[in-house]
């Protein structure tokens, strides 16, 4: 019951927050220079026929009254209408998550496990030559531009050894279900998963060899080294899950930047997510598909912030709700 109250309470405390930043999306966007009329229409457009086009999509409405009815429509979970494709937003943004879902989560998760067993490894000897030539590597590593690292693995992959594909998400020529559709999608996700989860992986080592560390100074480690537990079990159950926290919080940041948070990857790789989608959208001026999308990543960044919280007190019993 008192968990219950208290997710009802922090879900309570994240709507003023969502519309916050739905508003201020809303006011840099229709700040931005630039007429969507024009950019819909063309330069040499008719005048009257870029004037039916800010009535047809409200823009001659004052901004005030422009904010209140999108709002109205967010309530509805209404996000408007594609100005390029004439869908409605909510449909092009469910139809895009499942990709980015797919690139975002897999490095993620690669990321995560890796880099953390990584860093608790290194962490138990600190000042070791392993423990320097893995940190020189995870600074290296997070240091690196994904879109240069991701041209670097196109050329080198896919343009020289011709081992992989360096684009889209399926081939032509590929399977349309079964094992042999599963396998190419597997294929085409290989380079940019290891774009984005090589810089990640660098990030999380450095904080969970820190933090294990830290961990291992502690009085109660020295207690269980006195009483002759294998390093082993001391590692996975006594310093590693108190080690978690930080580690916690930045992948709860990161989930909540899942849903948008490949842009650039996506765009070298022409990876048919929501980060392409939002990126085609800038550059086409389709205010409608940028402003959705920043609705989705709010709400996303909001659900992320409260199971972080939650799993504090699954790994911290001293974390009270």
């Amino acid at each position: 019951m008192r968990l219950q109250r208290y997710i009802l309470s922090r879900i309570l405390q994240l709507i003023p927050v969502i519309l916050t930043v739905i508003v201020i999306n809303f006011l840099l966007i229709h700040l931005a220079p630039g007429d969507v009329a024009i950019t819909l229409a063309g330069e040499d457009a008719d005048p009257a026929y870029m004037e039916e086009i800010r009535r047809v999509y409200g823009l001659d409405k004052p901004f005030y009254e422009q904010l209140f009815r999108y709002l109205g429509q967010i309530v509805q979970g209404d996000l408007g209408i594609s100005y390029r494709s004439r869908e409605p937003v909510l449909v092009e943004i469910l139809r895009r998550v499942p990709a980015t879902l797919m690139l975002v989560g897999t490095s993620l998760f690669i990321a995560l496990f890796i880099g953390t067993w990584a860093g608790a490894m290194v962490a138990r000897r600190p000042g070791s030559l392993l423990d320097s030539a893995v940190s020189t590597l995870a600074v290296a590593a997070y240091s690196i531009p994904v879109f240069w690292l991701g041209l670097m693995l196109v050329l080198f992959f896919g343009v020289y050894l011709k081992w992989l594909p360096i684009s889209g998400m399926y081939s032509l020529v590929a399977p349309k279900e079964g094992l042999g559709r599963a396998f190419d999608v597997l294929n085409h996700l290989i380079l940019p998963a290891l774009a984005l989860s090589t810089v990640w992986i660098g990030q999380y080592v450095r904080l969970s060899r820190t933090s294990v560390a830290a961990v291992y100074n502690e009085q109660y480690i020295t207690t269980v080294r006195a009483i002759g537990f294998p390093s082993r079990t001391i590692l996975l159950h006594h310093a590693l899950r108190n080690a978690l926290l930080p580690v916690v919080t930045v992948f709860g940041l990161q989930m909540g930047l899942v849903l948008t948070g490949a842009v650039l990857t996506e765009t070298v790789f022409s990876w048919p997510g929501l980060g392409r989608l939002i990126y085609d959208a800038i550059l086409a001026r389709d205010m409608p598909i940028i402003m959705g999308a920043y609705v989705a990543m709010s709400i996303c960044v909001a659900l992320a912030s409260l199971i972080t919280d939650l799993l504090y007190a699954v790994l911290d019993p001293r974390v009270e709700l």
